[in-house]
């Protein structure tokens, strides 16, 4: 197989260009219609062929459970706190690419809020004509935080975020995956914790946790709740009651930054970060659902505690034989072993490596947490750069910093490069769009089948939160990485919507500004496009 790539690219868009961007939106848009939310806060489902998996968080505490219909299937509620305010619901068995009309009802029976559909997604063997998907980074982020001295939102409010994500439902994907960094409340890094969960303002709104106890069951459960219950809960609302979401989880969602110092070395995560974000997933967002293709045994996957076989950091997104993305959080197991490390254990290379080499779909994209083809000059990047006079260079060695990372970086980057098929790595984490192929990677020639990386776009994003601003680089490519850019990292909110067919991967990018005009978040203007046509 070749492929090749066309590309639109309209940088600075006029007012002709808004408008018209906004209009297309206004056109894809769905009705819109009240629906009666009822004592529900928030709705994040999960789907497969066969099965749903949803969180739902209620209004006040239920003093018994819930239970979940769709169709002739029930199944009663488990609760993933200990007061009885938040929910999880598996049901199995389900009908490949049917439409179900779900309904959440109280231990009486009596509805709880309106009945909402939602679809399962095609068996494996099928052969679905297309699929669209809506994928962004960096959403979180809590209202409560002020730039010191003037006062200003540190993220962008969590109203106008909610305003951008109903412009990426509005083109109607057929999934969402938010690629990392849903709650921001760093506790101990020097750097990360200064504005965020080390701040005054959080210490004055939840307090200290306490290190050494468990999270649910004691103080440290209403703490963790004041903290990220605005950041998910109130973001995300019931919008995607009807959209299946797949969320990865990435360093702050651990409660700290990815950083080394000769005082702390936050990665991989201690024990107490770990519990932090177990169990902010069990509370606010789902697992990923058991997949025939992912080894039962891999790190994270199949605890007691948990809906039965689903993983907590690694999973796929399969669409019939059409597609497969295969997501993996480059964190939780990130090990420091020098030449021998890796952001995931070997398992799970394995694992990625096989499903990259198999034939039974059209298109396999790879989702690592961490990206491909940029870097900022931060710790916990495949590359080993760092910002010296202005520039990414290697003349100064990044402390603690593990050249097994990069040799990882590489097979993978290998693997992809000898599929039959486009070679696609989408990823979050570094507070931009951008989009271009990898043509080299130290000694690794790609130019034969160039690997496409894509940075999807952050909604939350505030003023001194960006690379820029905060690392005092935008992203750049990393030395020895050869990247020819369609898009160069550009640092705006947005998102991206791909669509695949058999034959072709098309992207659109969309973006706003904190500083712009409110209104142009119903519809944000598209700014660039890229297409990847595989052919024979």
């Amino acid at each position: 197989m070749a492929w090749s790539l066309s590309y639109t690219l309209t940088v600075t868009p006029s007012r002709r260009d808004f408008l018209r961007a906004g209009l297309g939106a206004v056109a894809l848009a769905p009705a819109q219609t009240s629906w009666d939310s009822g004592l529900v806060r928030h709705l994040l489902p999960a789907v497969a062929p066969d099965r749903l998996l949803l969180k739902a968080g209620f209004l006040r505490p239920l003093a018994a459970a819930p239970r979940l219909r769709a169709g002739a299937h029930t199944t009663p509620g488990i609760p993933s706190d200990t007061a009885g305010e938040f929910f999880s619901f598996h049901l199995d068995r389900l009908e490949p690419d049917r439409r179900y009309e779900l309904e959440l009802l109280d231990s009486a029976g009596k509805p709880l809020c309106a009945p909402w559909p939602i679809a399962t997604f095609p068996s494996p063997a099928s052969e679905p004509k297309r699929f669209r998907l809506l994928v962004y980074t960096c959403a979180g982020g809590h209202d409560a935080m002020r730039i010191p001295d003037t006062g200003s939102p540190y993220w962008v409010p969590v109203a106008l975020r909610r305003k951008l994500l109903q412009a990426g439902l509005s083109h109607r994907p057929d999934a969402v995956i938010a690629v990392g960094d849903h709650v921001y409340w760093d506790l101990r890094s020097p750097k990360g914790s200064l504005n965020l969960g080390g701040s005054p303002i959080a210490r004055k709104l939840v307090g200290e946790f306490d290190r050494s106890a468990p999270v649910l069951g004691t103080a440290n459960e209403p703490k963790l709740k004041l903290a990220v219950t605005p950041q998910i809960c109130d973001l995300y609302g019931t919008l995607f009651r009807s959209t299946p979401v797949f969320f990865l989880q990435d360093d702050h969602d651990y409660f700290e930054n990815d950083e080394a110092t000769e005082q702390i070395v936050t990665f991989p995560p201690d024990d107490f970060m770990l519990r932090l974000a177990r169990a902010t997933q069990r509370l606010y967002y789902p697992e990923f659902l058991p997949d025939p293709t992912r080894p039962a045994g891999l790190p994270g996957s199949s605890a007691p505690d948990r809906a039965p076989g689903v993983s907590e950091s690694y999973g796929a997104l399969r669409y019939g034989k059409l597609l497969e993305i295969l997501m993996y959080d480059c964190r939780r197991y990130l090990s420091l072993k020098g030449p021998a490390a890796g952001f995931v254990p070997d398992t799970v290379e394995a694992w990625l490596r096989r499903r990259m080499a198999a034939q039974d779909t059209h298109h396999v994209v790879n989702l690592p947490s961490t990206p491909v083809a940029w870097s900022a000059g931060k710790w916990g990047e495949w590359y080993p750069d760092l910002l010296v006079d202005g520039a990414l260079r290697v003349t100064k060695p990044k402390y603690f910093w593990q050249p097994g990372w990069r040799a990882q970086h590489d097979r993978l980057l290998a693997a992809a490069s000898s599929m039959q098929r486009l070679p696609v790595f989408l990823s979050g984490d570094l507070h931009a769009l951008a989009e271009g192929k990898i043509l080299r990677s130290g000694d690794l020639d790609l130019r034969r089948n160039p690997v496409i990386s894509v940075l999807t776009g952050p909604v939350s994003t505030g003023p001194l939160a960006w690379p820029s601003a905060w690392r005092g680089t935008p992203p750049l490519t990393p030395t020895g990485v050869e990247v020819e850019e369609g898009l160069k990292p550009i640092e705006r909110n947005g998102f991206t919507i791909l669509d695949f067919t058999e034959d072709r991967i098309e992207g659109q990018f969309f973006s706003w500004k904190m500083g712009e005009p409110e209104e142009r978040l119903d519809a944000p203007a598209q700014f660039h496009r890229f297409r990847l046509d595989r052919r024979a």
